[in-house]
């Protein structure tokens, strides 16, 4: 692969860019396109600007909705590879405003499909690989785990339109014949993650005093995925995954949300030298989200068989690096803290009590 263009990639593309400019040995171009909307933050490749692969780094802003200026980018840039990080990503967001996830998970994968079968049309040397999350699986219960070929059964706006772009990337796969590799990816968590995501609004609110939100009872169960460990995983499936084949990326790193609230209250309290019971005070029980899947659970056997795919990191030694980083970077903080981001977590949790 000579040119890859990842599309809106923020959280986890930003780390998969830094990985392909970095460890990964890549020799190419990277395009990065995305629309900058409240969750976009170029801060997060600020330090590609310094770094050996910067000049082979091009950014873009471009709306995946938009299907003109795509097009106009597969010409200008001629990428051989696209990895579909583009989606509206937020649960709760979706059950205020579904529309915004229909247009960008579902009309924006059209449009990008449609770019990439024009583009390459009757070419073999190209991939396009999707990246979705283990949403579109729907609940389980106590027991039991999630695998490629698990039935699908979305439950919230954003898991439906993810399961929707998922569905079509396999339809034009088997009727055009577009080479394309697709994975399901746990919860991710690290450095640099949009300050509305679970662990990073956690860390910031112990740091600040502030509540700590925790939906219903608690006891819904996500597994963890080190976003470094997915970028690596990302990129051996785009080098060695079979055409057509979806593998699923996790953790295995199961944690009910209020064990691991205080898992996060200690790693917090160990940095800061300050007592977690502190933080025990803080906690608010709030009401649960409609539809709130009870449990997920990746098995990942797959990509580890085939690919020989591993994590490197556990959950204890990520979740220090990420508490680590919060804790070191408070400008970084400050400056993602747009308007529009503290009214959105009012409307959300403040009227939850």
């Amino acid at each position: 692969m000579s040119n890859v263009s990842s599309f809106i990639p923020r959280f986890i593309g930003s780390n998969l860019i830094r990985h392909l400019l970095g460890p990964a040995g890549f020799q190419g171009k990277v395009v990065n396109l995305d629309s900058l909307t409240y969750a976009g933050n170029l801060e997060s490749l600020a330090d590609i600007a310094g770094s050996a692969g910067a000049h082979r780094y091009c950014f873009e802003r471009i709306d995946i909705r938009d299907a003109a200026a795509l097009g106009a980018v597969f010409e200008r840039h001629a990428p051989d590879a696209v990895v579909h990080l583009a989606a509206e990503s937020h649960v709760d967001r979706s059950i205020l405003a579904p529309r915004d996830f229909l247009d960008t998970n579902v009309l924006g994968t059209f449009n990008l499909l449609e770019c990439a079968r024009v583009a390459w049309k009757d070419r073999s040397d190209v991939l396009f690989h999707h990246v979705s999350t283990d949403e579109v699986y729907g609940s389980l219960g106590e027991t039991g785990k999630f695998t490629e070929t698990s039935p699908y059964d979305p439950r919230s706006p954003y898991s439906a339109s993810k399961a929707a772009s998922d569905h079509l990337v396999l339809a034009y796969s088997h009727t055009y014949g577009l080479p394309v590799t697709l994975s399901n990816c746990s919860n991710n968590y690290g450095p640099r993650q949009f300050p509305e995501k679970l662990i990073p609004l956690m860390i910031m609110n112990m740091l600040e005093g502030k509540s700590l939100p925790v939906y219903g009872d608690g006891r819904n169960v996500r597994d963890w995925l080190y976003v470094e460990d997915h970028a690596s995983a990302l990129w051996l499936i785009m080098r060695a995954g079979a055409l057509g084949e979806k593998y699923n990326v996790g953790g295995e790193s199961e944690w009910e949300n209020i064990r691991l609230l205080r898992e996060l209250m200690a790693a917090v309290a160990r940095r800061t030298g300050r007592d977690a019971r502190d933080f025990e005070r803080l906690i608010t029980y709030v009401k649960d989200r409609p539809g709130h899947d009870r449990r997920y659970a990746i098995d990942c056997s797959k990509i580890k068989r085939e690919l020989g795919w591993s994590q490197a990191l556990s959950f204890e030694e990520g979740l220090r690096r990420t508490v680590d980083w919060y804790i070191d970077n408070p400008g970084w903080i400050e400056r993602v803290r747009s308007g529009a981001y503290r009214q959105w977590i009012e409307a959300n949790y403040g009227s939850r009590g």
